[in-house]
């Protein structure tokens, strides 16, 4: 399966079309469509990775697990997707202390 494939496989999962899916990651409408003929660049391609919440190795074939092989539950995983990536070393020190906070809170 190409990567457009697989990408429309999955917008179709969560019933949104690929122009919408597009536009909600600040893409131009047809640009997914262009990748029956074009490899994506990285960047276009981590946020369908992120949007999905599935691998880029996925995305681009290399293996047939959708999921992120990682310890990290697909909450964190989702949060983690949200931080502003201008966020300082410190700014994510303070991050996960306040995770750290509330999973004790729920203890």
């Amino acid at each position: 399966m190409t990567t457009f494939e697989r990408v429309k496989v999955l917008a179709e999962k969560q019933k949104i079309s690929l122009k919408e899916l597009a536009l909600k990651l600040n893409m131009g409408e047809n640009a997914i469509y262009s990748w029956k003929v074009k490899t994506p660049g990285a960047d276009k391609l981590k946020a369908v990775a992120d949007y999905f919440n599935v691998s880029t190795d996925y995305l681009l074939g290399r293996t047939d697990n959708p999921q992120i092989d990682s310890d990290i539950p697909p909450e964190a995983a989702t949060l983690a997707a949200h931080i502003d990536p201008a966020a300082t070393e410190e700014d994510m020190k303070k991050i996960l202390e306040y995770i750290d906070f509330i999973q004790q809170k729920y203890k």
